[in-house]
Formats: structure tokens, sequence, C-alpha cells
């Protein structure tokens, strides 16, 4: 297939552009750069530098590259920032997202497999988390996911664009190439890794009176390569609706946090701090379905093995991507 990668310069993207190529696909990379990086783009792939926003560049792209399918990961991603700034949040991930699904409609794309998060489910009643379980997000980056879900779900009602909307839980990992460098960071396992790097004095543990074995949260993590793989599945798959994808099971902050010391070797200082508002106890996916529709097999589930991984990447990488 001939794939286009809204957003192929980011940490997902770049990792799903890789294993995309390497199983024969070919790839255009389209991309503004505001938060990805050009040397995060697989030299393979076709790199187009655009906005969503502009919509008759999205539009010329579109008509021009003839894809068959559509990856769409550009997206604002960090939940405070959302919270001071939810205009931003809906403009960059809904309305930009319009365009996009407009020029599919207009040039012929058959597929379009839309970056979604865990974060549609808001405080959830049941975990491990159920695709039917109720969507209420508590913050406008969910909400600004969940709005574009309901997008695509009209989309293929009223156009027949095809769509799958996968929901992630917490990607981590790295492959050889590619690895995670936001800036600010806000995951857990790459900051914590920055500890070990010398980059930040230490790490902060909000709560450690939650109900969980050790006090502290608990959550799903998947390997990037388990979501590019989650991916590919999806633009073939003749099925159209939202999935979640995850492990299944959970690790704790303090669990990571002691890993990454026996990994890394460093001692890793870590300072309670107050819980912070919203944050559930226990985060963990049921991903039957997306096993079971997409045929999707996830090839790390050994947390110990994600966050190695991303540890190599860093040591590899010290300083990220220069570009």
């Amino acid at each position: 297939m001939r794939i286009l990668v809204a957003g192929g310069a980011g940490y997902i993207g770049s990792c799903c552009t890789e294993y995309l190529l390497d199983h024969g696909h070919e790839v255009v990379v389209f991309d503004s750069l505001v938060k990805g990086h050009r040397a995060a783009v697989d030299p393979r792939a076709r790199f187009i530098w655009g906005e969503l926003a502009d919509r008759s560049r999205v539009f010329r792209t579109l008509e021009a590259e003839q894809v068959d399918g559509i990856i769409h990961f550009a997206a604002f991603i960090e939940v405070g920032e959302s919270m001071r700034d939810p205009g931003k949040y809906f403009r960059n991930n809904v309305a930009c997202g319009l365009n996009l699904f407009d020029a599919a409609v207009a040039t012929g794309v058959g597929k379009i497999v839309f970056s979604s998060t865990a974060a549609v489910y808001g405080m959830p009643e049941h975990v491990p988390i159920p695709e039917s379980e109720s969507t209420r997000p508590i913050n406008p980056y969910g909400e600004s996911k969940l709005i574009v879900e309901k997008i695509l779900r009209w989309y293929w009602e009223v156009h027949g664009l095809r769509y799958h909307a996968l929901r992630y839980f917490n990607a981590a990992g790295a492959t050889e190439q590619f690895g995670e460098a936001h800036d600010p960071e806000s995951h857990l396992i790459p900051i914590v890794l920055q500890v070990a790097e010398g980059r930040r004095k230490k790490v902060s543990v909000y709560g450690n009176d939650y109900p969980t074995p050790d006090g502290t949260c608990i959550r799903d993590y998947i390997h990037v390569l388990d979501l590019a793989q989650a991916h590919a599945l999806a633009l073939e798959s003749p099925e159209v609706g939202s999935l979640n994808l995850g492990s299944g099971s959970g690790s704790s902050v303090q669990e990571i946090i002691d890993m990454a010391r026996r990994i890394t070797g460093h001692p890793i200082p870590a300072e309670i701090a107050p819980r912070r508002p919203g944050d559930p106890p226990r985060l963990i996916s049921d991903s039957t379905a997306a096993r079971g529709v997409l045929g999707w097999t996830p090839q790390f589930d050994d947390i110990h093995a994600i966050v190695e991984s991303a540890w190599k990447w860093r040591l590899a990488h010290p300083d990220g991507y220069r570009e």
C-alpha cells in the first residue's frame, strides 16, 4: 500500500513509518515539524512539509500522492496544556483533522486509521476497560479525540470512508533508530530515564496512598512497535470502529522507577508529591477486541523489555534529535 502518515515526524509516527517501510509499504510523511523532528523521518519515506491547517495544501498533497490509506497521528497531546488552552486543542486536533478527512473523501482514499487515546474514558468505572465503557473525558485533550472519533463515524455513514480509531493506553519503548523526544516531556518512562541521564535531579511521584499494592498509580504500557503493528493491520481491515490498544496488564509508578534503577544502574532519586487531580488509581485496557478484529498479536508484553529499549535508544541518542 501507499500510505500517508500525518504526524510521521513525531514519536509514534516515526516508529510506525519505520515499521510500515520494513513491511513493504510505501510511505509519505506529512508533518509541520512544530512538534516533530526532521531527523525522525525514516530516509526511505517521502517527506512533505505541511500543516493540516492549510486546507488547500492538504488537498493538493492527497491529489498528487494518490495514497491508498492514511494514518493520522498529528495532534497536540499535553493534558495540562489542554486545560489551560482548550481552544488550541480543538483547533488543531479537531478542525485540522476535518481538512484531512475532507481531502480523503475528495480524492477517494479508502481508509483512515486515527490515533486516539484512553483519555476518552475519563474516570472509568470498569477496569480492565472495554470499548463499551462510557466515554466521559475529563480534559479537552480527551474530548478533542472523542469528537474526532464521532466525526469519523459520520464520515463512514455519509461518505463511506472506512476508519479505525485506536485508543492507546501508554505508548513506550523505542526501536533502534527512533524513540521518544518530547519537549516538554510529560511521560513517566522518559522522565525517569532523564534522571538516570543526569538531565533531571529527581522524579516526582504524584501520590503514594492510592488503593494499589504499593500505593502508586498503575498504568498499562504498550511498546511502540506493537502499536505500529496494530496500525498496519487496521489499514487492511474491512471493519470500522474504535478499538483499545494496550497490554492488558499494568505496572505501578514505583515499579517503573525500580525497574529503571536496575536497567540503568542509577539510583534515580524519587520524591513523593501531592496527588494530581483526576488521576485514577488504575488504568488497564481490555484489548480483546483488537486481537480478534485485527488479528493483533503484541510482541513486547514484557515491561522490562519496553523500558530497556527506551534506555538503549537514549544511550545511542543522548541529544535526542538534533534537527
